[in-house]
């Protein structure tokens, strides 16, 4: 028997290049036999390996981290044909970047600072913008059926749409609450339905996990935490840990985490560094060893396995990086920091 669902209170609309709300067939389930012939699609790596067109994701840092920094390289990378962190895209894509919190004068910055460090502009309709600065009034609400219509024009067009953030995109309901997130998970359901590669940024909470409902993670393919290093000084800008904690497709070394680094040189041209994170992990010990920390305190300042202290200490000795000095009691790191300078 043949069926209409359409949302109360919204008529059906027929959107080009995005499946319409209302159903038009029945559900239907198909044989164990047949499944296993049937041949889907390849998705195709945006940024590879990490992103893939037809797939929700999500990047979630506490504030501060790096964030927008992050998204905006992405889609740049993307748009561009470039690479980020490693991960490349082997075309240029069309991308829309939809930021509610930036203001419009730092956000340009950002974006100018990306292209004057970049070798490759990507074509004006492959990287689109929608800043509220610009807007005239203020954002579409996404966690709305009528925020959604204002923005599935803009869409149309894009192979990655990123949402920067959800917090100040999506107004209605409670974060906390699985409820609030129906509606905004049916759009983006359509959107990867449609093809389309769906990134969201958003905050974290005080316990460091994305804030709100975990409801969220269940249609998610990859989500990437962006994590402050141990021994990060606030001097260093952009710097932290990509640390997977979704990846629906990734293994291996891929979903290692890795530590990315922001810096200029001289001439204020930007760049990133990246080393992994073992490396990371390692000069940190050795930092922390020749401070004067015992390997106890410095598995409890890095929040790592005493015995992963010991074989990073091992090596660092057998490479002469560690100096013996007596153990200092274990205070903060800023205070030992102090002690040793004065």
């Amino acid at each position: 028997m043949n069926y209409e669902v359409i949302e109360p209170g919204r008529m059906a609309v027929d959107v080009p290049n995005l499946p319409s709300v209302t159903r038009k067939r029945p559900i239907e389930p198909v044989s164990l036999e047949t499944l296993l012939a049937h041949t889907f699609p390849t998705r195709e790596l945006i940024l590879a390996p990490v992103f893939t067109l037809g797939s929700l994701n999500m990047i979630f840092a506490r504030r501060g981290i790096g964030k927008t920094h992050a998204s905006l390289g992405i889609a740049y990378a993307a748009a561009s044909g470039g690479s980020l962190w490693g991960w490349t895209a082997a075309r240029p894509y069309k991308v829309l970047l939809i930021d509610g919190e930036m203001p419009g004068e730092s956000l340009q910055a950002r974006l100018a600072a990306i292209v004057a460090a970049s070798n490759t502009a990507p074509d004006p309709e492959f990287l689109q913008i929608i800043t509220i600065d610009l807007q005239g009034g203020i954002m579409p609400d996404l966690s709305t059926v009528e925020g959604q219509d204002a923005i599935d024009s803009a869409c149309q067009a894009a192979e990655l749409v990123i949402v920067d953030n959800l917090s100040c995109l999506c107004r209605s309901g409670r974060e906390n609450e699985a409820e609030s997130w129906v509606t905004l998970s049916e759009w983006a359901l359509r959107m990867r339905s449609a093809g389309k590669c769906v990134i969201f940024v958003h905050h974290a909470g005080k316990d460091g996990q994305q804030r709100g409902t975990s409801k969220r993670e269940d249609i998610l393919d990859v989500v990437v935490e962006l994590k402050r290093p141990a021994d990060y000084n606030p001097e260093q800008g952009a710097r932290f840990i990509v640390n997977f904690t979704k990846a629906r497709h990734l293994a291996g070394s891929d979903a290692q985490p890795f530590e990315a680094w922001l810096q200029a040189d001289e001439s204020g041209r930007q760049a990133w560094t990246t080393k992994t994170a073992t490396e990371s992990t390692f000069e940190q010990v050795v930092e922390l060893a020749n401070l004067g920390l015992s390997q106890g305190d410095i598995a409890v300042e890095l929040g790592i396995n005493k015995s992963s202290v010991c074989r990073h200490i091992q090596k660092a000795k057998g490479d002469g990086l560690i100096v013996e000095r007596p153990k200092k009691p274990a205070n903060s790191t800023r205070a030992r920091r102090a002690d040793i300078d004065d």
